[in-house]
């Protein structure tokens, strides 16, 4: 059983930066992507930024300019950069991992930025 363990959440405030990590039990070079996804209270999960095992990343609108997902195969950890974040980017963040069997999901960190 594969596991994504995230760190990185916290509170911030609005404005401010955080940088989530993900850490799978196995190779990143295993996964056809990775990437991360949010779900704020009440709403559906969403996608936030996805990279591919070929080098292409795609983000959100909402978080193109601000987010930058990276990968870094000798720490075998997907991050994502967050900077000037807003109250709207509270939510519960999910680091997402798919190869060709199957998906997995880490446990969620939370994100709070405060006003």
């Amino acid at each position: 059983q594969v596991q994504l363990v995230e760190s990185g959440g916290g509170l911030v405030q609005a404005g401010g930066s955080l940088r989530l990590s993900c850490a799978p039990s196995r190779s990143i070079d295993g996964f056809n992507d990775m990437g991360w996804y949010r779900q704020a209270p009440g709403q559906q999960r969403e996608l936030v930024a996805i990279s591919s095992s070929d080098g292409r990343t795609d983000y959100a609108d909402s978080a193109k300019g601000r987010f930058t997902i990276s990968r870094d195969n000798v720490k075998n950890t997907v991050y994502l950069q967050m900077n000037s974040l807003k109250p709207e980017d509270t939510a519960v963040y999910y680091c997402h991992a798919r190869d060709g069997w199957d998906t997995y999901w880490g446990q969620g960190t939370q994100v709070t930025v405060s006003s």
